[in-house]
């Protein structure tokens, strides 16, 4: 496999993580971005982006988000990035101590057509397609763990950055026949809060204290870990940059900041990003005051309207639970999300091809410890925290 070096410019992917944008926008908080053309031997050529993050001792390690974007055959996949790890070990840094790949290879659950028999089997990112029945009801409301693509040594599963499970929804019908395809519930709610006289508007910049504010409430409420305000104002501010530098072959990237309003009082707020035919639900906040108003309902239908107007026909909800399991602390994301008639996608997760062994295995403690803290003991002692 052959690689050759990009110029430090955009470039056009299929994933707005694989895009040049990405790259530059992770490289003012950590990373730095390489990309190279790579050339299979029986394989169409594509382009490959790669952050580079250091460690300690002088040592860093190689994080490839939603890459390859090449289709490879299922029974193929394991051995590609295989091939695709040996081949960059050539031009990575000498130190590098392993790369972890976060394929866009995914399954695609059937809808369950008890429950929204208007839903056609498309997968939205691979074309029209029939896809496979993943995940046995066992029953209500719980699922077996649902397939998903799988690989063996010498790559090893490895803690999952980008959610693994996530609702696609389709936005190529017109708006009456989107709205069909979604639970009766969401639909009523989505007239409920233009009725009780929810505003939704697009704001920009001019709303990242609002939208902080409220990640903030959101934050302390559901136990979830937060960037600084500085990261979310940077992700729109880098967007804007570069909508008005001179046109590249790249798609225009076109990060939206939307906030939910009655009488004034901000409720609810998101941050959407629209890639070429592909539009992203990047970051949700939400105030514990006027749920009722369902301000999350009309912001995600705003949302989806916004980017169906412009041009893209997909909005990806990014992440849910994997299963319909009402044990799940996130159950009610899962119950939010696929409420809105989409499929659900389950990736492949994060894999690790391992370079340096030792320094892996240290690496590898210090992140399952830093998991445990942050997503088992801070939940366990927030819970015990009475409400003064």
């Amino acid at each position: 496999m052959r690689l050759v070096p990009m110029e430090p410019t955009d470039w056009a992917a299929s994933s707005f993580l694989q895009s040049g944008f990405w790259g530059r926008f992770k490289s003012e908080f950590g990373w730095r971005a390489e990309a190279w053309r790579t050339f299979p031997d029986d394989a169409p050529s594509f382009i490959l982006s790669v952050l580079i993050r250091p460690l300690r001792a002088n040592r860093c390690f190689a994080y490839i988000p939603h890459g390859p974007t090449l289709a490879v055959a299922p029974d193929r996949q394991g051995a590609f990035l295989v091939d695709l790890a040996q081949s960059l070990a050539t031009v990575l840094p000498p130190n590098c101590v392993f790369i972890r790949f976060d394929p866009s290879w995914h399954c695609v659950e059937k809808p369950d057509q008890n429950e929204t028999p208007d839903r056609i089997d498309t997968d939205p990112l691979q074309g029209v397609q029939e896809p496979a029945l993943i995940g046995t009801r066992v029953g209500e409301g719980r699922k077996v763990i649902p397939e998903r693509p799988q690989y063996s040594r010498p790559l090893r599963k490895a803690s999952d950055v980008q959610p693994p499970d996530t609702v696609i929804v389709d936005l190529s019908p017109e708006p009456d026949l989107i709205l069909a395809a979604m639970k009766p519930k969401w639909r009523y709610n989505i007239k409920l809060a233009a009725k009780k006289n929810v505003i939704v508007s697009e704001e920009g910049l001019s709303g990242i204290d609002v939208f902080y504010d409220l990640y903030e409430t959101t934050s302390r409420r559901d136990g979830i870990a937060l960037h600084p305000k500085a990261y979310y104002k940077r992700l729109i501010e880098c967007a804007i940059a570069r909508d008005s530098a001179t046109a590249s072959d790249s798609p225009p990237v076109d990060v939206r900041l939307w906030t939910a309003r009655h009488e004034g009082q901000a409720l609810a707020s998101i941050i959407t990003l629209f890639y070429g035919n592909q539009a992203v639900y990047l970051y949700g906040a939400s105030s514990d005051e006027k749920r009722n108003r369902m301000p999350a309902y009309a912001l995600q239908w705003a949302a989806m309207m916004a980017a169906r107007d412009a041009g893209c026909t997909f909005y990806d909800l990014y992440g849910i639970p994997p299963v319909d399991d009402r044990g799940h602390p996130m159950a009610g994301l899962y119950r939010f999300k696929t409420g809105f008639g989409g499929l659900i996608l389950h990736y492949a997760g994060a894999w690790d091809y391992v370079f340096q062994p030792v320094a892996y295995a240290a690496f590898r403690a210090i992140e399952r410890l830093r998991l445990f803290w942050h997503k088992v003991i801070k939940k366990r002692l927030r819970s015990r925290v009475v409400p003064s």
